[in-house]
């Protein structure tokens, strides 16, 4: 299998060709066996204790990091936490540079044109 493109989150559905994670442990799993294109992440999961959050401190800390990393919470306070963990770690020199990493929340119920378009530019 060649590169793949994940999205986390328990409630939306994933875009066409992304790969639908529900909970971190799926996410992470993917993350230590694949090649990941692009990650996009949601905060708040069904499980209030392994939130979007804890995935991104983990991923930090295993140095496991997808090419593009969009954040697409709703949760604007969440959603915020995990993109400066992110943008640290690039100022620390952890995470490349050249990684993208972009905080485009999502309605919960809809993508609209012009952010599905953020996601279709990928493949």
């Amino acid at each position: 299998m060649g590169n793949i493109s994940v999205f986390l989150d328990d409630y939306r559905t994933a875009p066409e060709g992304y790969v639908l994670t529900e909970t971190i442990d799926e996410c992470i799993e993917l993350l230590r066996n694949y090649t990941i294109e692009h990650l996009s992440l949601d905060h708040d999961l069904v499980n209030k204790d392994r939130n979007g959050l804890m995935l991104v401190e983990m991923m930090v800390e295993e140095k496991r990091f997808a090419n593009r990393i969009t954040i697409h919470s709703a949760n604007s306070v969440g959603g915020k936490a995990m993109y400066n963990c992110l943008k640290q770690a690039q100022q620390d020199s952890i995470l490349s540079p050249s990684t993208i990493v972009s905080l485009r929340p999502l309605p919960l119920k809809y993508f609209p044109p012009r952010v599905l378009q953020h996601y279709l530019d990928v493949q």
